[in-house]
């Protein structure tokens, strides 16, 4: 991605829930990675792995307490992100980023119409008036395939799915160079999330934005993303070209994530990874995943493995993979 330039940068970053009852609760780990004008790239992990808790931080939207940003920076156009205020962030949210939250029932007012939501969103950020914004709230709707008709319908009246799609039509309808995708088809059935997705994708090329895609489907990450990065335990595990990791894995949680769908191993049995993710206020202090690794070795149980580059800006935090031993 030499060739692009970079929209948003997030660099060494650690989060923290820290809990009277649980303790501490690390969620985010030194995770660093950029994202380029033009690119969409894939979250990929297991529930708890702290793939929300990356995209929240990016808006500011990291409830404190209990959460604390440790250390880190995420440098959006230059711009230091984290050092803004809420009021100034209230600027860049819904305009320059925007997030489809995978969660539509707390994203919407249940005393609001769908269609003045929509509304509210445009005329906050395209300084257009009131008239001007029901206009592009009904083609908004529209474009998620819901009749304009409906605009005067309260959240209690739409099925799940509609609901997802009234989330879907807030994130885009300021066309935000950045759109944080949470889950943002997981309500839907698979004709709409075709249409949802190639949706994205024309934004996308439109105006030149970028995509961060959050999901547990590694289907819709090799139709959708141009990169991908495994997230375990709030660390990177691996990140590269969609080429890269879906032709040469590296990681052994990688390989489980890809083993375990069915189709991957044609005529094999599917296996599982054994063990669960990790409690975040108990980490192991080396490897993140090296209880559950089937390749575990004495100098995984001693030495912390760093993310380094197996060539071509294929990244792995395996010690493994850096001996050349996949």
């Amino acid at each position: 991605m030499s060739d692009k330039k970079e929209l948003l940068s997030i660099r060494d970053l650690s989060i923290h829930y820290i809990t009277k009852d649980m303790g501490t609760c690390r969620a985010v780990n030194g995770v660093s990675f950029n994202i380029y004008e033009g690119e969409t790239i894939g979250l990929v992990g297991e529930t708890g792995a702290g793939k929300t808790t990356i995209a929240l931080s990016i808006l500011g939207l990291i409830p404190s307490p209990p959460g604390k940003i440790i250390n880190g920076e995420i440098i959006y156009q230059g711009e230091e992100l984290l050092k803004k205020s809420n009021k100034e962030m209230q600027k860049i949210r819904g305009k320059e980023i925007s997030m489809i939250f995978q969660d539509p029932m707390t994203t919407l007012n249940p005393i609001d119409t769908v269609g003045d939501q929509i509304a509210e969103v445009i005329e906050l950020h395209s300084h257009i008036s009131k008239k001007e914004a029901v206009k592009k709230a009904g083609e908004m709707l529209e474009v998620v395939g819901i009749p304009r008709e409906r605009y005067g319908e309260y959240p209690h009246q739409f099925s799940g799915g509609m609901k997802q799609r009234v989330v879907i039509a807030m994130a885009l309808a300021c066309s935000p160079r950045l759109l944080l995708a949470d889950e943002p088809t997981t309500a839907l059935d698979v004709t709409i999330q075709a249409q949802i997705l190639e949706m994205m994708n024309e934004l996308k090329k439109s105006y030149d934005g970028a995509i961060m895609l959050i999901t547990h489907d590694l289907g819709v990450v090799a139709q959708m993303c141009d990169r991908v990065a495994i997230v375990y335990a709030g660390e990177i595990l691996e990140l590269g070209t969609i080429r890269q990791v879906y032709k040469n894995i590296l990681h052994p949680y990688t390989k489980g994530l890809f083993e375990s769908l069915p189709g991957y191993s044609k005529g094999k049995r599917l296996k599982q990874i054994n063990g669960l993710m990790p409690d975040p206020a108990a980490l192991p202090p080396l490897c993140k995943f090296e209880p559950r690794c089937p390749y575990s070795c004495e100098q995984c149980k001693k030495e912390m493995p760093k993310l380094i580059d197996a060539g071509d800006g294929h990244l792995v935090r395996c010690l493994r993979a850096q001996k050349g031993q996949v």
